[in-house]
């Protein structure tokens, strides 16, 4: 029952989005519903973030404001919630931050195929989130794909990995000897992110 009324509230909160682009002519951050807000970017390319405060009574109030984050070749967005569900995303989601990137799960959501290829805004925001903190997101992809955690913490913890093309075939592909594994090549550079 949840999930219908979520799926009815999500059709209402587009369709007043795209009324308001056919009044205003633009999508204005301020003017969308909390309830599309996250991961959306405006018209001028300012990504939208959901702010939250408390009031006196104890209650919670949102609001949609510009940040003053731009997207990169993006405009006019308002992300899906076919991609937030491939992401690991939340349309609630309060702020920006690259907190995420520190969770295994939520990167293996990520970096998945899934979400990686086909949510070009969400993984442009995570790009920068982890550029902001000197990770570069498709070697962190890497390591997840590898399915070593001790990798993936190296990456995020910017030390000099010891990860290899050759380990990466071997992690995806199974096999009973681990101690062949070459593990002093360095990495080919990754191609940056679409």
């Amino acid at each position: 029952m949840a999930s219908s009324m979520m799926i009815k509230i999500a059709v209402i909160a587009f369709t007043s989005v795209f009324s308001l682009q056919c009044v205003l002519g633009a999508l204005t951050c301020e003017e969308l519903p909390v309830q599309v807000c996250a991961f959306s970017v405006s018209s001028s390319g300012a990504r939208c973030v959901l702010e939250k405060s408390i009031l006196r009574d104890g209650g919670a109030q949102y609001q949609c404001l510009t940040s003053e984050v731009m997207a990169e070749n993006i405009n006019e967005w308002i992300e899906t919630e076919v991609c937030l569900n491939k992401c690991g995303l939340d349309r609630m989601a309060v702020g920006m931050s690259s907190d995420g990137l520190m969770e295994y799960s939520f990167t293996s959501k990520l970096c998945s195929p899934q979400c990686y290829n086909t949510c070009h805004n969400i993984v442009n925001l995570y790009f920068n989130l982890a550029a902001g903190e000197g990770v570069y997101l498709p070697r962190l992809c890497q390591a997840h794909r590898s399915g070593s955690r001790r990798m993936v913490q190296e990456v995020l913890n910017g030390k000099q990995s010891s990860i290899t093309a050759e380990s990466f075939e071997f992690a995806s592909a199974p096999s009973a000897s681990s101690s062949t594994m070459d593990i002093t090549t360095a990495i080919p550079a990754a191609s940056p992110v679409p």
